[in-house]
Parts: structure tokens; sequence; C-alpha cells
């Protein structure tokens, strides 16, 4: 019976060595396959007179790509681009500080539409300017796989703010875009604010260490306002001001879906933290504020944490008023909000707390490459 699935004369070795052979078969297509992407990339480095990069040509069926600090150039982008449009393994890919330019980022933009597999891309520190963001928000517009986008330091300014807009209104599979460290400005902000509010999609945005300032900043709030998928804005390092906290303020009053906000150093004095209080003391949705390093002093912690106390729908978890001289009046208020919101986590400058894992990047102290003028 044992060997009734077998066909008669065939010894059950063989049977095995069949297998191991179709095994064998398939393995070398695969192999093929790596041999022939190599060699395309291999020819293509050649024709741009660049040398290979060892981790292209192992590269495999690994998910990840990393390529950052490798001084590629355009011309290593242009052979790059190749190895991209062959390759359907990889998720994540790695380019950082590459010094990639416009140009370089015009020889990647066929590749980053086509593909079908990558879903993270990290284009930080590679000098892009208006051209690159134009060609890679041109190229972010057509492939809706892409979902995390970083564009760290890429000295984008205010002709770059309409692409990155036109890229916010269409590309609705996009969650997460890192704009850190950049040069948006006022009418920078005049342009992301109305993207924000048409948006749908987006839930994580960092803006941290621009210019927003000025109209810029409260038409940037306002576009939050109306937003109904962001949970995560890291806007610390701008100098939105007191009329910028107002607009935030007004924007918590009816924005019922973002969870952390960070607003360090951004010249908030006590009459902006008034204004942020009046949208805290409704909001049910935040979890996380982070307002250290503002100009607010005790006074302006106190309207804070007072419109807390008077909201008793308020979810959050932890207000970060570090670096910010307080007083006795706010430590004793401090102490009785225990009773009344037990979760909430207070952080001074005097106080210092382990936060939990889940609370996200936004808390993570940035390291300052220049200081906003």
């Amino acid at each position: 019976m044992a060997a009734a699935g077998r066909l008669a004369g065939v010894p059950e070795a063989e049977s095995s060595d069949t297998d191991t052979d179709s095994d064998l078969e398939t393995e070398g297509t695969h192999g093929l396959g790596e041999l022939v992407k190599n060699n395309l990339y291999l020819r293509s480095c050649r024709a741009h007179n660049v040398v290979p990069a060892s981790c292209v040509l192992r590269q495999g069926k690994a998910p990840e790509l990393n390529l950052r600090h490798r001084g590629l150039g355009p011309q290593g982008a242009r052979a790059l681009a190749s190895a991209l449009t062959s390759n359907p393994y990889v998720k994540w890919l790695d380019l950082r500080d590459n010094e990639l330019c416009g140009a370089g980022m015009e020889a990647l933009a066929h590749a980053l539409s086509k593909s079908s597999s990558i879903c993270e891309v990290d284009l930080s520190e590679n000098q892009l300017g208006a051209v690159g963001a134009q060609v890679i928000c041109a190229a972010l517009m057509t492939n809706s796989a892409i979902q995390k986008v970083q564009l760290t330091g890429n000295n984008l300014e205010e002709q770059a703010a309409q692409y990155l807009a036109e890229l916010l209104r269409a590309h609705t599979g996009l969650k997460s875009l890192d704009l850190s460290y950049n040069q948006l400005n006022d009418q920078a902000g005049e342009k992301l604010g109305p993207a924000l509010a048409e948006n749908t999609g987006l839930t994580e945005l960092n803006i941290s260490w621009n210019h927003l300032r000025g109209p810029g900043a409260v038409s940037f709030a306002r576009g939050l306002g109306a937003n109904i998928y962001l949970r995560v804005l890291d806007i610390l390092y701008n100098g939105f001001g007191d009329p910028g906290a107002s607009a935030v303020g007004e924007a918590l009053r009816t924005n019922n879906v973002l969870e952390e906000l960070n607003m360090s150093n951004n010249r908030i004095s006590v009459v902006g933290a008034r204004s942020l209080g009046l949208g805290l003391r409704v909001n049910q949705t935040l979890r996380i504020l982070v307002v250290s390093r503002n100009l607010m002093q005790s006074e302006g912690c106190l309207r804070v944490l007072k419109s807390v106390r008077d909201n008793p729908a308020s979810t959050l978890e932890l207000l970060d008023f570090s670096d910010i001289q307080v007083n006795r009046e706010f430590d004793d208020l401090a102490t009785s909000m225990r009773v009344i919101l037990p979760g909430l986590c207070i952080k001074t400058g005097v106080h210092r707390v382990e936060y939990k894992k889940e609370l996200l990047a936004v808390l993570k102290p940035s390291l300052p490459v220049s200081t906003p003028k």
C-alpha cells in the first residue's frame, strides 16, 4: 500500500531526484533573470562611465536597496535607472545624500513612475531644488504604489511648493511625506495650505525646520482645519508666531482626526498660547502636543493646561512644555490634574519622563542643521 502512489518499477529515490531537478531548473531560471538584470546594469554603468555599486549587483530579491552616501551623482542615477526598471523586488529605496540634483532626478523619474514594487523612497539631501521637485512630483502622481517619500534638505523653496501642492491634491495613495530642513516660506505656506485642505490620504506630514510664518502659517493652519486624514503633523522650528498659533487653535476646534502635533520653537507667546487653548478646550482626538521652547512663559503654559482641564472629552496623553520655566501655580495645577486626567503626562524643563514606544517620531529631537532666518 505504501507504494500505491508510485509508478510500478520506479524507485522512490528516483522520484526525489526528479523533484530536485525541477527545483534546480526553477532556480536556474531565477538565476538567469538575475544575470540578465546585472548585465543590463553593468552595460549602463559602462555607457555612463561610472563605477558599478556592488550592492546593486548583490541585490537579488532583497526588498531593500540602500544606496545612501554613495555619491552617485546624475551619471550614477542614469545607470541605476536601468537596474530599477528591471527589478520587481525592491520595495524600499534609499538614495539619501547622493548629489543627484535635478538632472539625476530626471534620470530616475521614469523608473519611479513605472515601478509597481517600490512603496517607500528616500531622496533626502540631494540638492533637488525646484527642477527636481517638479520631476519627482510628476513621477509620483502617476504611481499610486509609492506611499512614503522623504525629501528632507533639498533646497525646496516657493517654486517647489507649487509642485508639492499639486502632488497633495492628486496623489491619494501617499501616506507619509517629509519636507523638513527646506526653505519653504510664507508664499509656500499659502500654496500648501489649500492643498492640505483638499488632500485625501496623507496621514503623516513633517514640515519642520522651514520658514512658514505670517500669512503662510495661517493659510497652512486653515488647511489643517479642513483636512480629514492627517494623524501626525510636525511643524517645529518654523516661526508660526501668535497668528499661526491662533489659526492652529481654530483648526483644532474643527479637526477631529489629528493625534500628534509638534509646535516646538515657533515663537508662540502668551497671546498665542491663549488662542491655542481655545482649540484644546473642545478637541477630542489630539493625544500628543509638544510646545516646548516657545515664548509663552509660565502664564501661557498655565492657560494651555487650564484649557485641557476644562475639556472633559480630552484624549491628551502627553503635554510637553520642555525648556519653559514654570511657576508654583502651574505645578499645583499639574499635580491636581493627575486626578482629573490620570493618563496625561506633563513634561516641563525639570521633569523628565520615559516615552512609550508608541509615541511616534514627532517626539524625537531633530538635529539642527541651520536655524531658520
